[in-house]
């Protein structure tokens, strides 16, 4: 063929791509591109997980999403999640990750319906009710059913709920958190904290280890700024005496037990209860404790049928490990909470099954509270890492749990020896002092007076206040 007629060809062609290309317009598809609902965006990486039909889900003017994110292929790891946005500019405000302790409980039972999201579970165990102190005002908040076997989550392999314990459980979240920014890459480079509350105050320090251990590969960046702990576990020598001593000092024991418990019991050792008077004496405490709620002092107890019973979580547990108690606030949430929950047509609004196929889901898993494979003695090590690292710690107590005290706080943070920068003093909310502070170099501590275990389950406007402070990174009002 001659080569001008060739040249002539090969120009053609290219115009009719261009002009082709020019004029296309792509078709949107719900689960990869913006559409528009009500007059309203979605969010980038829907991916199907969008939450449309939740039964009696209240009205709301932000998008929420549910569903499973996969964290070992192999094996057959999915984590269950439910993400809310930010109730105003979702895309100026930071993310935050919610975790629920236990170990085993679940973030969206307790988290998510008893304390800071924006639907409760109403008192009949069938309906939803707004939260007006939701922290989707201020930040867009993920919750996360973490480890497998807690809540909606899963694994397909029998021997990973063997293996269970802390190393596991955060690699998993490391791997939930890059996993679930492929279904919502708007968020990749967010500001990113984490919360949570009893034994997550070993969860979260450990997940900011590992991210910050991880991020020096540019690839696998998160933006870490900061976390945030609610009466945490975090030393399981200074947690133990911190409960016997706020047990005494609230007259829940005698002077003699617990003159017994510090002469006889050294929870510094691997196994204080080879020592028998030890024993005996941390078991009178705990049947005291059995006669009201631990988690709340001065509050009433559940007498429902539907609520869970403490009698089984508050044994003395005698494990390679330090014995633990179930973590979780109960008087009869957890009841209605499990009724919603297994809903045949609430678990398909969620994307947790199909509404046939039903998922059993409970609130606290105790099997694998009882068989946790491994959980470190202290988080104390982590902390200094992480101020090291100029993180932005928070830690508060609420001042009447019995099982992760005040006192078991302090306990734990003084053994950072940290310069104090602002002294102890009050901090307001609504004019009324809502508890006190202190400031240190790299930590910040606070009280919450009149809480319980589950702090915004007691003081929801709060601590919604707090954590709006802690998010712009100013000290709590310390003004009336």
């Amino acid at each position: 063929m001659d080569n001008t007629i060739v040249l002539k060809l090969t120009s053609l062609l290219y115009t009719l791509s261009l002009l082709l290309f020019l004029s296309f317009k792509p078709i949107a598809s719900s689960s990869r591109h913006r559409q528009w609902n009500g007059g309203r965006k979605l969010s980038f990486g829907d991916n199907g997980d969008l939450v449309t039909n939740l039964p009696s889900q209240p009205h709301v003017d932000f998008q929420h999403y549910a569903g499973y994110v996969m964290v070992n292929e192999t094996n057959g790891r999915a984590l269950f999640y439910w993400f809310y946005e930010a109730m105003t500019n979702p895309q100026e405000k930071p993310l935050v990750l919610w975790l629920n302790g236990g170990p085993g409980c679940s973030s969206v039972g307790y988290g998510a319906t008893q304390e800071i999201g924006p639907f409760l579970v109403d008192s009949d165990g069938q309906g939803l009710k707004f939260n007006n102190f939701s922290w989707n005002r201020e930040a867009n908040m993920l919750f996360l059913e973490s480890p497998v076997g807690v809540g909606f989550s899963y694994s397909n392999t029998t021997s990973d709920y063997e293996q269970l314990g802390d190393d596991l459980t955060a690699n998993d979240a490391y791997s939930f958190l890059h996993n679930w920014f492929l279904k919502f890459p708007s968020y990749r480079t967010r500001t990113f904290y984490i919360a949570g509350e009893s034994y997550a105050g070993k969860y979260v320090p450990e997940l900011a280890e590992l991210i910050l251990d991880r991020n020096n590969e540019p690839s696998l960046h998160i933006n870490l700024k900061g976390i945030l702990l609610g009466n945490p576990e975090t030393s399981d020598a200074e947690d133990w005496i911190g409960l016997v001593d706020y047990a005494w000092s609230h007259a829940v024991i005698s002077d003699e037990t617990h003159k017994t418990i510090r002469r006889s019991c050294d929870f510094n050792s691997s196994d204080p209860w080879t020592n028998e008077d030890c024993t005996k004496g941390v078991d009178e405490v705990l049947k005291q404790y059995k006669e009201i709620d631990i988690y709340s002092l001065y509050t009433s107890v559940c007498f429902a049928s539907t609520a869970s019973s403490n009698d089984q979580s508050m044994q003395r547990r005698s494990l390679r490990m330090m014995p633990r108690i179930m973590g979780g606030y109960d008087p009869c949430l957890d009841g209605y909470a499990k009724a919603y929950y297994n809903r045949p047509d609430v678990q398909k609004a969620l994307h947790a099954s199909d509404g046939h196929n039903l998922k059993n889901w409970t609130i606290c898993n105790n099997k694998i509270f009882d068989d946790w494979a491994d959980s470190m003695p202290s988080v104390i090590p982590i902390y200094k890492k992480l101020i090291t690292a100029k993180l932005r710690i928070w830690v508060y107590s609420g001042d009447t749990d019995g099982r992760v005290p005040v006192l078991s706080t302090r306990y734990s943070l003084s053994t950072l020896s940290l310069p104090v920068t602002k002294p102890w003093s009050p901090w307001y909310h609504e004019n009324q002092v809502s508890g006190w502070y202190e400031e240190y170099e790299g930590l910040t501590f606070a009280t919450f007076r009149g809480a319980g275990h589950a702090v915004p389950c007691f003081k929801p406007s709060n601590s919604l206040a707090f954590f709006s402070s802690f998010l712009r990174g100013e000290s709590p009002p310390s003004k009336k």
